[in-house]
Order: C-alpha cells, then structure tokens, then sequence
C-alpha cells in the first residue's frame, strides 16, 4: 500500500520545526517514523503535511548529571539501548528496550515518537510514568512541562496541541543502589505485550523495603501506576507472600477487554508478571545490583 499525497517538509532546526507545526494545516511530525509510516501507508492516517524532524540534531542526547536524568526526544532507541551512562543510572531502560520491537526497529525509532504515539502496551511510555517522568513540550517561542501522569488525554491522545512538539523527557534518578525489573507477556518477541510490568525498589539497613514504584501496561489506554500496592509494600520484608498479595491487589483492576484477549486472561497476566517482577526487584536490591 502507499499513503495518501502529502508535502514534505524537513526542518533543520526546533524552531523552524515548530514554526511549520504551527503554520501547516492537517499535518504530523516524523520521528523515526516505525509507528506513523506504517499507519500512513494503509491510509489509517492521512495528512497534508508531512514535517520530518530526523535533521534537528538539537533534539538528540543524554544528559544523567546530578540526580535526574534527560533524554532528549529524538534519542533513537538503539542509543538508550547502547548508553553507558543510563546502564549506569537507570538501567530498567535497557531490559524494558530488549523486549521493543527487533534491532531494525530499535535503530530508527525515538523515545518522543513512542511517547506520542502513546500505544497502552508501549514500554517508553510505561517507564516514563514509572520514573513520574516530566515531558517537556515545545512549540513556536515557548515550552511547557506536563508530569507524565498527565500527558495521555485519550486513547492514543497525548495532551498536545497540533503546534507542538515533545521535545525531551526528564526524571529523577533512582539512587545507585535499587532494584529494578521489566517483564512483559507478548505472543512473540518484538510485538506489542499483552501485558507489561516495570517495578523499581530500594530497601532500608535492615532489608525493609522503603520505596517501591510499580506500573502496568497494556490494561488501559494509558501506562497505570499502582499506588496502592505501593503503599501496601512500604516498611515490609520481600517475601513471596507479600508479593503474592500485591498480584492479588492487581487482579482486581478494571482492565481492557477485545476480540481476542478476554479481561481475565489480563488480570491473570497481571497478577503472575508483577509477582514475578517484584521479586527480582526485591532480589536486585537486596544484592546492591543495579546495572
């Protein structure tokens, strides 16, 4: 299949990049392009104008000085995979990246292209509400920040508007020695999970846990933190029991339903990946193993 007619446009640089989202009727950005082209070329998505931001270089990079780390939007996949400094830092981000996709993927997508696209079983989006991540959105002359808790305004609906770009991600780092897991139920490796599972914890001096974060993906339109089993964890040892109990706290959410995949078969899904998620955390935490 081929898209629809469109005029391309390649900006050079963010501000012309904006300037021509702002100017340009019916028109969408082209990051790495693994998302969009395909739903161009089966006409899902028709545009006039095609604006591709692969030239805008001030748009690419890491930054994990000090206690937060930013990723800039059109950081392709492969280079998060690849970063010694996040491996470091985060290193959650290279296992949740293994499972995305294949390599060819993975060496052209971006992290603000998935962040856009905002697909319910994308991993990106799912460690960026994880980290409570703050997404930084430009546009012609100004920027503005939006917690990640607040950037999906429906299914597949980010909170921007049609002249405006995400331009970085930004969140604090966890410190160096916690644990960390993503697992994720897919049909086959490189598509898109069922359901997908990040934990981060760390424990205090006497191997109680004193933080834990948690998020599901693929259960509802958008990546889903579950504070309550967070809160359940806190000032309790790791043990099977007490991760069984959060599987069984996880179950209990409403969660998507479709043709193929019944919500209970999710919710079983959810209850036996976060289990297993928490304890390998758990496990990381307790040995120091953060990278």
């Amino acid at each position: 299949m081929k898209p629809a007619p469109f005029k391309y446009h390649r900006a050079t640089n963010l501000a012309e990049a904006t300037s021509l989202a702002g100017e340009l009727e019916n028109a969408r950005l082209l990051a790495g392009g693994q998302s969009l082209m395909p739903m161009m070329n089966m006409r899902y998505v028709m545009v006039d104008h095609l604006i591709d931001l692969n030239d805008v270089t001030e748009l690419a990079g890491i930054d994990t000085n000090g206690s937060r780390a930013s990723i800039k939007a059109m950081t392709r996949q492969c280079d998060i995979l690849s970063s010694n400094e996040l491996k470091l830092r985060a290193p959650i981000f290279q296992e949740a990246l293994m499972q995305v996709g294949h390599i060819q993927t993975r060496n052209r997508g971006t992290i603000g292209g998935s962040l856009s696209h905002l697909d319910p079983a994308a991993e990106l989006p799912g460690l960026a509400a994880l980290h409570d991540a703050t997404i930084t959105i430009s546009k012609s002359g100004s920027s503005r920040d939006v917690l990640m808790s607040e950037f999906a305004f429906g299914y597949m609906t980010p909170c921007t508007e049609p002249d405006e770009i995400v331009s970085e991600i930004s969140f604090d780092i966890w410190p160096d020695k916690h644990g960390y897991d993503f697992r994720e139920f897919a049909q086959r490796h490189g598509d898109f999970a069922i359901v997908g599972v990040g934990t981060l914890m760390s424990l205090d001096t006497n191997g109680s846990i004193e933080r834990a974060a948690c998020v599901l993906v693929g259960i509802d339109y958008q990546p889903i933190r579950l504070p309550d089993i967070e809160s359940s964890l806190l000032g309790e040892k790791p043990s099977d029991e007490l991760f069984t109990a959060a599987g069984k706290m996880a179950r209990q959410r409403d969660m998507l339903e479709d043709a193929m995949i019944p919500e209970s078969y999710r919710k079983q899904l959810a209850d036996v990946l976060l289990r297993r998620s928490l304890k390998s955390a758990a496990e990381r935490a307790s040995g120091g193993q953060h990278a």
